[in-house]
């Protein structure tokens, strides 16, 4: 692949005398459009050092950066330029922006693998079409895992102990490694602003029955009203559970509604067998790549680990990265526009792929399932406009209609996504490109 890249001078061997042949390909992979993302890698790039992982076993680290210029008005040598810390700890980089992943697929283009349309769709604006590009990236180069991580979660867990927080490092490179080579998929957990729905203060507006409803009609099946009441009283923050800390165990996710719920950071995918690997996809304008990938799992081997990423959902706590440690975390008010905008927006993107996701898992009874949304929105909605005093509020149930006239194409798109992949990998295995 030509890809944007930067090479790296390594030993062919390392200190332990393992060939080269034998060395394990591990990939570190962003989709973002932040430039402190290079902060964020470099906190989980001296987390691997610390552990010290290098010593056990002969491992290359490899980053892949498809980036965004619009999401915050960044230039392209805001990611490509890295700290010469970086530099010195990876094996090779690559940056993926359109103009160079038009470059890289052109082979798939001359052998009409891919056509122009497919590939709009298939590496597009969106998170999926990013992740995508990674995958492809990844596998083309023969790497055998990567590990996905956002540029808003950095590797460390926060737990409550009476009026204090406590924090732990975080070994994350390392737990996923130890569990992906007996796995298809590993996923961490996640701690800190994970859920973007504000502490209400339930009054004669807006009762704790209406705001239940209105949760249960946008959200899907493993966001339920126990774990959102619970982050609530907590002032909007999910502490780690020390028992996860403690007894370090690993276990399978289970199938629930056809799903094997999984996120999309904090999550490495064994890229060792091609044929298991699946791509990610979201309807126009949503996200849920995460979710839609999670439809696809009922015979992969799914497993969850035992570390956390705190989430640092309104970017209040990148100072944690300086190694100031607050002995409290502040509350998601609804007092604060940043936050009833963040919630907003959560809303709207839920309520854009829940039509989908009850297509692809229920089927039988989409049209029931549709109804019953439309109803207890009907319900809340005026309810809600009125507490947070925004009318644009009402918009989630246009969206919904929007987005449930446009299911069976989305549905159609979905799987088309999957037949491009099938298409690829078996170009890549024909070439001897995988």
């Amino acid at each position: 692949m030509h890809a944007s890249k930067i090479q790296m001078m390594k030993s062919t061997e390392s200190t332990l005398g393992i060939n080269k042949n034998e060395c394990i390909q591990f990939g570190i992979g962003f989709a973002t459009g932040r430039k402190s993302f290079q902060k964020v890698l470099k906190a989980y790039l001296y987390n691997w050092k610390e552990a010290r992982q290098q010593e056990k076993e002969n491992i290359n680290l490899h980053l892949l950066v498809a980036y965004d210029l619009k999401y915050s008005n960044t230039k392209s040598t805001d990611y490509t330029n890295l700290n010469q810390d970086i530099v010195d700890m990876i094996e090779q980089s690559y940056f993926i922006d359109r103009k160079s992943l038009l470059k890289n697929i052109e082979d798939l283009m001359q052998d009409k693998v891919i056509s122009e349309k497919e590939i709009t769709s298939f590496f597009g604006n969106g998170y999926a079409g990013k992740r995508n590009a990674i995958l492809y990236t990844a596998i083309r180069n023969k790497i055998d895992y990567l590990v996905f991580l956002d540029d808003d979660e950095y590797p460390m867990a926060v737990t409550k102990n009476h009026s204090a927080v406590l924090w732990s490092g975080q070994h994350i490179l390392t737990n996923h490694l130890k569990f992906i080579k007996e796995a298809d998929i590993t996923n961490g957990y996640h701690c800190g602003y994970i859920s973007p729905i504000p502490n209400v203060n339930f009054d004669n507006t807006l009762s704790e029955s209406d705001f239940r409803l209105f949760i249960e009609a946008i959200s899907n099946d493993i966001v339920n009203w126990n774990s959102i009441r619970n982050i609530m009283k907590n002032g909007g923050v999910t502490y780690a559970d020390t028992n996860i800390l403690v007894n370090e165990l690993a276990e399978e996710v289970a199938e629930v509604n056809h799903c094997k719920f999984i996120t999309g950071a904090n999550l490495c995918i064994n890229l060792t067998n091609p044929n298991k690997v699946l791509p990610f996809y979201n309807p126009p304008g949503a996200r849920g790549e995460d979710t839609f990938l999670s439809t696809c799992l009922n015979s992969h081997k799914v497993i969850r680990i035992p570390c956390y990423a705190f989430h640092d959902g309104f970017s209040a706590y990148n100072h944690l990265l300086d190694g100031v440690l607050p002995t409290t975390l502040g509350h998601i008010s609804t007092n604060s526009e940043k936050i009833v905008n963040r919630f907003y927006h959560a809303c709207i993107g839920w309520i854009r792929y829940k039509p989908l996701l009850l297509y692809i898992t229920q089927r039988e009874h989409y049209e029931d399932k549709i109804r019953e949304v439309e109803e207890k929105l009907a319900v809340t909605l005026p309810k809600i406009c009125a507490y947070f005093n925004r009318s644009d509020f009402m918009k989630i149930s246009s969206e919904l209609a929007l987005y449930s006239r446009n299911v069976k194409k989305h549905y159609k798109h979905f799987l088309d996504t999957q037949a491009i992949w099938t298409r690829i990998l078996e170009y890549l295995k024909t070439t001897n490109k995988c």
